[in-house]
């Protein structure tokens, strides 16, 4: 869930001409990835070998222990964790955050089924060409915005959570049965969990515990987006998602327990992120990088 504060093969003639064939459509054949896909020679550096151990020394912060009933001395060790994270990596996996599992696996559940739907099914809940080109929300993979831009080997399904006025419920799927219904609910708890780490952030550098809060405002965008990765015939071609930032404020990231991929760029290494059953990766995206 991304916390922001505002993020054919053919090249269209203008952006709202620019939607895509799923990705999961151009899987089904086996066949290899169109040109739009892959990726550029020299576009990604060879990667330098990263041990196992370090891949493990993801920062982790329990949140638990910013509670009332943790002693002084938890609370002062867990928020120089929390400042060592942010200054080194830029992210953490979060524990002791509130959300309970069974809602952690409910939220996966049904993303999952809706990304197992018949590809007709889905297409229902496709942005359409009247949509603004800004607009994202819906199902679909890239927009093309430039002739020389490598496509992501993806689909995603991307909704807006608030403003609740300018949601489009029509996008929203259904089936699955309840999918309504668990994103209000993740969505509200991962909004809860946003403003406890954007206080503890600001506590942990100095800064009064509402700064982050009060710059970003009362009326923030929240988006939630759900990817997917169809099997490639030569992953070693593609991304599932190129190399990036992420705009606004926070990415709260709820990691694929099946599925391994995440990377994140360190001291000029790409280092494998795993996956924390349980945890939720938090990434502080660019708008709050700047105030740190």
């Amino acid at each position: 869930m991304d916390v922001n504060q505002l993020t054919t093969e053919e090249v269209p003639s203008s952006p709202s001409q620019a939607l895509l064939k799923n990705v999961q459509e151009l899987a089904i054949d086996g066949e290899e990835p169109p040109p739009r896909y892959v990726r550029k020679e020299g576009d990604h550096k060879e990667k330098k070998e990263v041990p196992a151990y370090e891949s493990l020394s993801v920062p982790v912060i329990d949140f638990s222990r910013f509670s009332p009933a943790s002693s002084s001395r938890e609370k002062e060790d867990e928020m120089e964790k929390l400042k060592s994270a942010l200054s080194s990596w830029g992210l953490f996996q979060a524990i002791g955050h509130g959300i309970s599992k069974s809602l952690l696996d409910d939220i996966y559940d049904v993303s999952k089924q809706f990304f197992d739907l018949p590809i007709e099914e889905k297409e229902r809940y496709t942005r359409s060409e009247e949509d603004e080109i800004v607009d994202l929300q819906g199902y679909g993979s890239d927009t093309i915005v430039s002739e020389d831009q490598v496509l992501d080997w993806s689909d995603r399904l991307y909704l807006l959570i608030q403003p609740q006025e300018q949601r489009k419920l029509r996008l929203w799927p259904d089936p699955p049965t309840h999918f309504r219904r668990t994103l209000n609910e993740y969505s509200a708890q991962a909004r809860s969990v946003a403003e406890v780490v954007l206080k503890a952030m600001a506590r942990s550098i100095g800064l009064e515990e509402d700064s982050f809060m009060d710059q970003l405002g009362e009326e923030l965008m929240v988006y939630a987006r759900f990817n997917y990765y169809p099997p490639c015939s030569r992953p070693d071609l593609v991304y599932g998602i190129k190399a990036h930032s992420d705009g606004g404020a926070m990415t709260i990231l709820l990691q694929d327990p099946e599925v391994e991929g995440l990377q994140v760029l360190k001291d000029d290494q790409w280092i494998n992120i795993p996956c924390m059953p349980g945890a939720l990766l938090i990434n502080v995206a660019d708008q709050v990088e700047v105030n740190i």
